[in-house]
């Protein structure tokens, strides 16, 4: 029988998995209510699998799901009703919770179904490996690049009946790419065609393929800063802050310091994600940066603004936890944001000011904005470059096109003949 949440306290019988997840509860800042509910239908878990003789480390989601069932049948049987449709939901919120904590590893990656599976998880495993190791790439740039390399593998094996790569040939890349055209931009389909190349290169390199075929994977030509990209105007910045500035709840608070950031110094949603409190020195004015794409350190003057609304988060908004990472989830477990949770700020926030930028709006815009208001103060490409991490000043160069404003105002007019009406 699934029980009614109350509060317990844990008997000196109780399991030693069951304690831990009482602490790291905790520890993650949950409430006293969700940590005794979650607690009370992991035991309740536990004691199904103590009664069939099943080792916690044995469990998988389909057990899980097995136990579901079984649960939802003795609320029915208990009740005389069906339980709510989104009832498994809370049971298994604390049982996966359960798992989490007692485990090194879960969901738990699925057996291969095979032996060509296998062994593309082999060479997947060695690939990141040496992305990591060798290579030095930071975690997002290895996520995208382990995407596409498990992808590809899973298609040749689906498309061959095997994953051996020696006998990878031309016809494969082509057909591959084939199958990754529809729905995707130009820019999108350049990018899958750099990430497969990384791939190809490295089963030359590791001796998986006695040629490189990298050079046989066609993509798209893309002309040079062809697109224009979305961009704030000054005045819809000062609307955003003004706006955002007004919600002093926690939420509002760490919102109005993400876009101070964001708008005055223009840094990618990952460099804010990564900021440490230490990376806030209040005395010499200063704030610390890790560059995304390079990965070194930048020294930037810290704008009162910015101090101030970083400052009004940490005092009244920003939750208790253990983690030194600024900006944390506004729900337990308060963890760091992730970079999907930056999107969501500027997509809210946007919204909330009757805001829609043509194209893309997500913290991306604001890094325009400020390139272009620096263009528009005459500073330097160089020093631009330098502000918004740039790894050239050739980086810069897209950002020209931003200014049209600019370029309408040097227009001049060319002699010509008058046409008389």
């Amino acid at each position: 029988m699934i029980d009614q949440p109350k509060e317990n306290q844990m008997s000196p019988s109780t399991p030693k998995a069951l304690l831990k997840l009482r602490e790291t509860l905790q520890e993650q800042r949950y409430s006293p209510t969700v940590v005794s509910n979650y607690c009370l239908y992991a035991g309740q878990f536990l004691s199904w699998l103590q009664a069939r003789e099943i080792d916690l480390c044995d469990v998988a989601p389909d057990l899980v799901a097995r136990y579901l069932d079984h649960a939802a049948r003795q609320f029915e049987k208990d009740r005389g009703r069906s339980p709510a449709a989104k009832w498994r939901s809370i049971p298994r919120s604390g049982i996966y919770a359960l798992l989490r904590s007692a485990l090194a590893e879960w969901p738990p990656a699925p057996p291969a179904a095979s032996a060509a599976e296998q062994e593309s998880r082999v060479v997947c495993a060695a690939y990141e490996l040496w992305l990591s190791e060798e290579r030095g790439l930071a975690k997002p740039s290895i996520k995208a690049l382990m995407w596409e390399a498990r992808h590809f593998c899973r298609w040749l094996t689906e498309r061959n009946g095997k994953a051996d790569f020696a006998d990878l040939s031309v016809r494969d890349i082509d057909a591959y790419m084939d199958s990754r055209t529809p729905g995707l931009t130009r820019k999108s389909l350049k990018d899958v065609a750099e990430r497969l190349r990384g791939f190809l290169r490295h089963l030359h390199r590791s001796k998986l393929h006695g040629d490189d075929l990298s050079g046989h994977v066609i993509a798209p030509l893309l002309y040079a800063y062809e697109g224009i990209p979305s961009i704030l105007t000054t005045e819809q910045i000062v609307h955003v802050l003004e706006l955002a500035g007004q919600d002093v709840s926690p939420m509002g608070l760490r919102d109005h310091a993400i876009l101070q950031i964001l708008a005055k110094y223009g840094l990618r949603s990952g460099e804010v994600g990564r900021l440490q409190i230490d990376d806030f020195n209040w005395r010499a004015d200063t704030l610390r940066v890790q560059r995304s794409k390079t990965n070194v350190m930048a020294m930037l003057p810290l704008m009162e603004p910015v101090g101030n609304a970083v400052l009004r988060y940490l005092r009244d908004g920003r939750p208790q936890a253990d983690v030194r990472t600024v900006f944390l989830r506004s729900r337990a477990p308060y963890q760091a944001m992730k970079t999907g949770g930056f999107y969501g700020v500027v997509k809210r926030r946007l919204a909330a000011a009757g805001i829609e930028p043509v194209g893309k709006r997500g913290p991306h815009i604001f890094r325009h904005a400020r390139a272009v208001s620096m263009l528009r103060a005459s500073t330097p490409r160089k020093i631009i470059g330098d502000v918004l991490g740039h790894r050239s000043s050739e980086a810069t160069i897209q950002y020209l096109k931003l200014a049209t404003e600019d370029l309408r105002a040097i227009a001049i007019d060319l002699p010509g003949r008058e046409v008389k009406q």
